[in-house]
């Protein structure tokens, strides 16, 4: 018995057909799609670590370029947690294993701030040793450091974390032999605002960190961003006008981040030798 297509019951079997058809054929696109997405994603965290390091063999160097001179400059990927302890050390004779979720390249501090660091800093708001102890208690909170060797010195990049007006920021700032000098960095954000907090990914702000430094009088002292027009020392940037929570943002991120890496090197002198 032929089907009424004028019927509801026709029309009901007809979309349910559709939606089949459709829905199959737009899951093996994005399946056939998948590694190359991944390999997009790998090869830009590449670049984004090249870039921030500050020389001029790896800047500009294009996210089609990264994956095959990552291994070239990159010759030791590390993983630490909050108390400074080394919970992976590969070289770059190791191959980067996505399932090894302890290799300092597959950490991703966006997510571990967004299911870990920032419950804890809610439960605590205000309260900085608790704050701090807590996220020295987690054992899901970890800290990369890449090292990079090139032209017989040694340059440290590290990432950090946090969050904007709107939505996540993060960074990789790259610090020389001595443990406390920014010598480059690549700033990234997710939706601050368009002209104003976006600008942190520009050149211009960028390179304002490059030969400011984390200590002062032995001691670690915090990067913090400014509002614009006032004196600099040299433990503080210019910051953008009209961007106020955006630079909140970005202090506390780099207050948080970097007294883990300061301790570390502080702790290892061998580390950077």
């Amino acid at each position: 018995m032929a089907l009424d297509k004028d019927s509801n019951v026709y029309t009901i079997i007809f979309a349910t057909i559709m939606v089949i058809i459709v829905g199959g054929l737009l899951a093996f696109v994005s399946m056939s799609l998948k590694p190359m997405q991944q390999a997009n994603v790998k090869n830009e965290k590449m670049q984004n670590i090249l870039q921030s390091i500050g020389i001029a063999e790896t800047d500009g160097v294009t996210r089609e370029e990264a994956g095959a001179k990552f291994n070239e400059f990159i010759t030791r990927r590390v993983t630490i947690n909050y108390s400074g302890e080394i919970i992976s050390d590969k070289t770059a004779a190791d191959a980067i294993d996505p399932l090894d979720k302890l290799d300092a390249f597959n950490i991703d501090l966006r997510k571990e701030y967004s299911r870990y660091v920032k419950p804890i800093m809610s439960k605590n708001k205000g309260d900085d040793e608790k704050i701090k102890e807590a996220l020295k208690q987690s054992a899901d909170i970890h800290f990369p450091i890449f090292v990079c060797e090139h032209g017989g010195t040694k340059y440290f990049i590290v990432s950090t974390s946090g969050k904007g007006l709107w939505d996540d920021i993060w960074s990789y700032l790259c610090i020389k032999t001595d443990g406390i000098t920014i010598n480059g960095t690549v700033f990234a954000h997710k939706l601050e605002t368009a002209g104003l907090g976006s600008k942190i990914n520009e050149k211009w702000f960028q390179d304002q960190f490059i030969g400011k430094t984390m200590e002062e009088n032995s001691a670690f002292t915090p990067i913090k961003v400014l509002k614009p027009g006032k004196d600099l020392n040299n433990h503080q940037v210019d910051g953008i006008s009209g961007a106020t929570f955006t630079g909140v943002g970005v202090n506390e991120m780099l207050a948080r981040n970097l007294a883990v890496y300061y301790n570390f090197f502080k702790n290892n002198p061998e580390f950077t030798k």
